[in-house]
């Protein structure tokens, strides 16, 4: 993040985003990824940059994922589109009432999100799916600036994983809310309730096992265990669901 040139918006944050090549290892991979592309993908034009959040800037709940895959958001430009796990996430929030489709194809499909963003603590795809903790780091303030703006109206957040759990703790903390010590573990089903410091509405933080088909293909997370999480922190956050 420049900080010459500090955003005004989230909409200009997450314009930013898209500009950034702080990380070297994953700059080369991403734009690798784009070159040497999937046999199913060689018409793409892949997008190839970092990936900002998607959802509205007043958004109540918040879900925070792991980074882009190489061959679906980096692809896509939109995160959690084009692979498996986002097949599985935007279908939950469909039923939910909380997207308007079920499915994520590409960046302005039409798909809009009621009430709910979704974001990562890192923007680029890394490889293996492996981002370092240099790399988590350094991205970590586009995800801190990105809380500021959200924080008038997020209640609920979610971490898919806990990668995202473990960088969310420190970004929350700087956002003042009271995180506990010792911090708190992750794990599915996980509900913590974080007070802000200057008195303003806490925030629910909510554990839930990643989207990923390692997850899923075992049953480790089950449609029906995505559903009901998702369901209870959209309620928390005091949205209105249909599903």
């Amino acid at each position: 993040m420049d900080p010459s040139a500090p955003p005004q918006s989230l909409a200009e944050l997450d314009e930013q985003v898209t500009h950034c090549r702080a990380c070297p290892r994953l700059v080369a991979w991403r734009e690798e990824a784009a070159r040497v592309k999937r046999r199913a993908y060689q018409d793409w034009d892949y997008w190839a940059r970092p990936i900002p959040g998607f959802g509205p800037p007043d958004a109540a709940l918040v879900l925070v994922g792991l980074a882009p895959a190489a061959h679906g958001g980096n692809r896509t430009g939109r995160i959690f589109t084009g692979d498996s796990s986002g097949d599985l996430l935007y279908a939950t929030l469909h039923r939910l009432g909380l997207a308007s489709r079920a499915e994520s194809v590409r960046a302005g499909d039409g798909l809009e999100l009621s009430g709910v963003r979704i974001t990562d603590p890192v923007r680029c795809a890394p490889p293996d799916n492996r981002p370092n903790p240099d790399e988590r780091d350094t991205c970590r303030p586009w995800l801190a600036r990105e809380f500021e703006f959200l924080r008038p109206t997020v209640r609920s957040v979610v971490a898919l994983g806990g990668f995202a759990w473990q960088a969310l703790l420190p970004v929350l903390t700087a956002a003042g809310y009271a995180v506990p010590r010792p911090r708190p573990a992750f794990g599915h089903a996980a509900h913590i309730v974080l007070a802000h410091t200057d008195g303003g509405p806490p925030l629910h933080l909510f554990g839930c096992y990643h989207v990923s088909p390692r997850n899923t293909f075992t049953g480790r997370l089950t449609t029906e265990m995505l559903t009901d999480l998702l369901r209870s922190a959209a309620e928390t956050a005091g949205l209105t669901l249909s599903g």
